[in-house]
């Protein structure tokens, strides 16, 4: 088993790429262990971490402005292999006294690379030209003598260079996306050829790792969490479960806000993995809380408050605690601007917010890991495909799914709605084609006619949308012959409900939930 210690990493430096996270994730997806750092980390941390190599991201600034990001002068003095992609091409190019310019021809999107010379990077490849992906303005216009030109573009001179005597190597195109072909090639050879990296980032690898580490964290301590039924605190839950058995106490809270059937499927889902489960039904408790509510923000706030207040509440109640575990994930951590061993945690993403009389450590078993690879974390130590694969369900639950003033009436309805739409998109093969799909309940009523009576009920909206990264979403072009059998259902057998519309909002300007 390798340790910690003992893997290859790859470092990479963040300029402010929209792709940073899609490097990692794609070396990552070779076998070697990469993680992100902002571009000004310090000599230290390097050093700690000790890469055998590192990748500069690409990044929106331009090298001449009076605000860009720096290279640090220090990360030369290194003599291990740098990539440098897009922005951090230009950076380093010009540190060691090239040009760079505002391009005449600015390009964004697929471009014919052509290849002039031959470079570690491109071993395997055997081909003259490819289609890589563009996302720039300035380019490189002049190199100094001690880079070589590999390959360029019709409008880029200077698409690929290498510098051999110092082992860098700089990419004005992102092979980290799809849309770049051989780009996986491209990252394979850097950091298996170049970098000499072993291929020791394997999830089985990882489990051993935590495992290990956990053990030596928490000793005989005792840890609660709060469960939710989600991917990532079900990993975390199982992980912990897997290292330290009956110190861990999980708590579920059904706040009356979860899909139909929830807190049932997540008992039968835990019930052959002897967890320590509390379970707390407190659906009356949030409902009453969020009577006479209507705005969305302060429905979020009722909802966080009275969760931190039951798992307050019951968490007394446990003797000898020390460690608060959390469902953190890489991206979290990434996304919250506080780099990889950051303990500042997005607030929507854990328990927030705890008062001050309970004090707790806290243990993040997947603070390392991007959602991808939970997932496959969370296949190997046995939970099912549905619970891992299912479409994200916000903190609120149905209280940002329930416009307006939050009610057990219309959550039962939506409830209901939901699951027929969700049913229906498995059945049709549609389910995992989408990113996210669910019901919103609309709180103004419609006339409808059921046989020859006259119905003046509830509206509802199904929203089904496609996205990489949840930033932008588009609306999802659904069958017209499946929505028809959606809201025939529905309708059909939900009386509640005279009429059901389809959302074909995109995000931007929409967001993807409604409130």
């Amino acid at each position: 088993m390798h340790t910690t210690a003992d893997i290859d990493k790859i470092i990479i430096l963040d300029f402010g790429s929209q792709y940073t996270q899609l490097i990692a994730k794609k070396i990552r997806s070779i076998g070697v262990c990469a993680h992100i750092y902002p571009f000004y980390v310090d000599l230290e941390t390097i050093n700690k971490y000790n890469p055998k190599g590192i990748v500069l991201s690409g990044g929106p600034a331009s090298v001449y402005d009076e605000d860009s990001y720096l290279l640090s002068p220090f990360l030369l003095e290194l003599k291990i292999p740098i990539l440098a992609i897009c922005y951090g091409m230009q950076l380093i190019v010009n540190y060691l006294g090239g040009e760079i310019t505002l391009a005449d021809k600015k390009e964004f999107g697929s471009t014919k690379l052509s290849v002039l010379n031959s470079s570690p990077l491109l071993e395997g490849l055997n081909i003259n030209e490819f289609n890589v992906w563009m996302s720039h303005s300035d380019h490189v216009t002049k190199l100094s003598d001690d880079f070589i030109i590999i390959a360029s573009t019709g409008n880029c001179p200077y698409a690929m260079v290498e510098n051999k005597s110092r082992n860098i190597f700089g990419l004005q195109f992102h092979p980290e996306v799809e849309h770049s072909e051989h780009g996986i090639t491209i990252l394979y050879n850097f950091v298996t050829n170049i970098c000499k990296c072993s291929k020791s980032w394997s999830f089985e690898n990882i489990i051993d790792n935590t495992i290990v580490e956990l053990k030596d964290k928490i000793g005989s301590e005792k840890v609660i969490l709060a469960l939710s039924g989600g991917v990532d605190s079900s990993v975390a839950a199982m992980l912990l479960n897997k290292t330290i058995g009956k110190q861990l106490t999980c708590i579920f809270i059904d706040n009356g806000l979860l899909r139909l059937k929830e807190a049932e499927n997540v008992k039968k889902a835990f019930e052959h993995f002897d967890l320590n489960i509390i379970y707390l039904d407190r659906s009356e408790l949030f409902l009453d809380a969020l009577k006479g509510i209507f705005d969305p923000e302060e429905k979020r706030k009722v909802i966080g408050h009275t969760f931190i207040e039951v798992f307050t509440q019951e968490a007394k109640k446990l003797s000898e605690v020390h460690w608060l575990a959390q469902g953190t994930i890489y991206s979290d951590i990434i996304e919250s601007g506080k780099g990889s061993h950051a303990k500042t945690i997005k607030s929507h993403h854990n328990v927030g917010g705890l008062p001050k009389d309970i004090d707790f450590k806290i243990i993040e078993p997947l603070s390392d890991l991007f959602k991808n690879e939970v997932r496959e974390i969370g296949l190997k130590l046995g939970l099912p495909n549905s619970m891992l694969y299912r479409h994200p369900f916000p903190g609120p639950g149905l209280g940002i799914r329930v416009l307006g003033e939050v009610r057990q009436e219309y959550c039962d309805i939506v409830r209901q709605a939901d699951n027929i739409f969700t049913q229906e998109l498995i059945n049709h093969g549609l389910y995992y084609d989408l990113n996210q799909a669910f019901v919103v309940f609309i709180p103004e009523k419609s006339v409808g006619v059921i046989g020859d009576n006259r119905r003046f009920n509830w509206i509802v909206s199904l929203r089904a949308v496609k996205t990489n990264d949840f930033m932008t979403a588009s609306w999802a072009g659904l069958p017209y012959d499946f929505l028809n059998r959606v809201s025939t259902r529905i309708i059909n057998e939900v009386p509640q409900i005279s009429r059901v519309l389809y959302d074909i909002s995109n995000k931007p300007p929409a967001t993807i939930e409604w409130e």
